[in-house]
Formats: C-alpha cells, sequence, structure tokens
C-alpha cells in the first residue's frame, strides 16, 4: 500500500493492518453501543450522527479485512476490536448516566424518616399505603436522574436496609406538577403507575 512505502511488508500485514482494524473495531462498535442507548431515550439527533460515524468506519475497518483474507491477524483483531468496543461503549454510557430512572421502594415498616431524609437533599417523591400478600406495606415512587442514582441507593440502604427496591429506566417524564398539601408543587407521575390505594 502506498500509505506504508518503505517500511517492511511483514510488519505492515501483521502488525499496522491489524492495529488499524482493531482499533476502528473499537471506534464503531463504541459508537453502535452508544447510539443504541441514544436510540432508546428518543434522542433524534445524536442518533444518527452516531450511526453515520459507525458505519463509516465499519466499511474502513471492512475494507482492510477484505484486502487481506490471507491474514489470520486481522480476524483476530476485527474480534479484539468488537468484544473490547462492546465493553467500552457500556463504560461511557455508564459514565455518562444520560436520562432517568423510575425507583420504587417497597418497605414493611414506616418510611417516614427515610421519606424525610429524600426530601431535605431535595428529591420528589410520592408515597402510598398498600396492601401486599404478607400485610400492609408503603410504597414510595421517585423518578431521578441516573447521575443521582446512587446518592438515592445508598439513601435507601442507609434507613431501610431491609427495603425492597426497583429501578426501571425512563424514556420520557411528563412536566406537569400538582401542588401538595403544603402548597408545594411535585412531580405527577400517577398516569405511570395505576395503583389502587390500599386501605
Amino acid at each position: 500500500m502506498d500509505y506504508f512505502k518503505g517500511i517492511d511488508p511483514e510488519i505492515v500485514n501483521w502488525v499496522i493492518i491489524p492495529a488499524l482494524i482493531f482499533l476502528a473495531r473499537i471506534i464503531d462498535v463504541t459508537l453502535g453501543t452508544l447510539r443504541i442507548v441514544f436510540i432508546s431515550k428518543g434522542d433524534k439527533l445524536v442518533a444518527p450522527l452516531l450511526g453515520f460515524l459507525e458505519v463509516l468506519i465499519w466499511l474502513v475497518a471492512i475494507t482492510q479485512v477484505m484486502q487481506n483474507l490471507s491474514n489470520f491477524a486481522s480476524y483476530f483483531a476485527w474480534a479484539a476490536g468488537f468484544a473490547t468496543g462492546n465493553f467500552l461503549g457500556l463504560r461511557i454510557e455508564q459514565k455518562l448516566a444520560l436520562g432517568q430512572v423510575v425507583v420504587r421502594v417497597i418497605t414493611v415498616d414506616s418510611a417516614e424518616q427515610l421519606i424525610d431524609r429524600l426530601a431535605g437533599r431535595g428529591y420528589r417523591l410520592t408515597a402510598l399505603d398498600a396492601k401486599g400478600t404478607r400485610g400492609k406495606v408503603n410504597l414510595l415512587f421517585m423518578i431521578v436522574k441516573r447521575k443521582k442514582l446512587k446518592e438515592v441507593i445508598q439513601i435507601i440502604r442507609e434507613y431501610k436496609p431491609n427495603a425492597f427496591y426497583s429501578i426501571e429506566d425512563v424514556r420520557s417524564v411528563s412536566e406537569n406538577t400538582v401542588p401538595n398539601d403544603e402548597g408545594k408543587r411535585k412531580l405527577n407521575i400517577w398516569k405511570h403507575f395505576p395503583l389502587r390505594k390500599g386501605k
């Protein structure tokens, strides 16, 4: 290849080309992983842009593989780049902490201290009494940004270590608010949870 004039062909075939394939695969798979995340969030701008770059880089990588079919190092570089790209893409997504999640907490005993602590930290939540198979329980619902999730879990474990909680991704959240008993405003999330209040 003209790009590698003056370099030992063996080094080009067994080192440089596999390294380029490896790096290209890392980049395109990482972009692909992030693209899927943005699609799940309903992003109509970033996802197509990432898709364009992903396919462009993929074409460069597959072209090098097809031109070096007798070079098994290219195959290993392709596979290793794919695996590394998946890992790196997920790590980046975790660091970015995109979007929001809904946290559901179920406790058997009183959750007043937990509610006060979460409210004191500025988290909006909805609490209600309900009935489980073993009697009355307290249910808490919160919608928080993913970057704040770690703090919320720490608070739950600190105040209610035996509480059951679950976490789900939320694609979109209504911005409507309703006044509470104290004249403040809180997020209206009832339409997302059609639960019946216990007696």
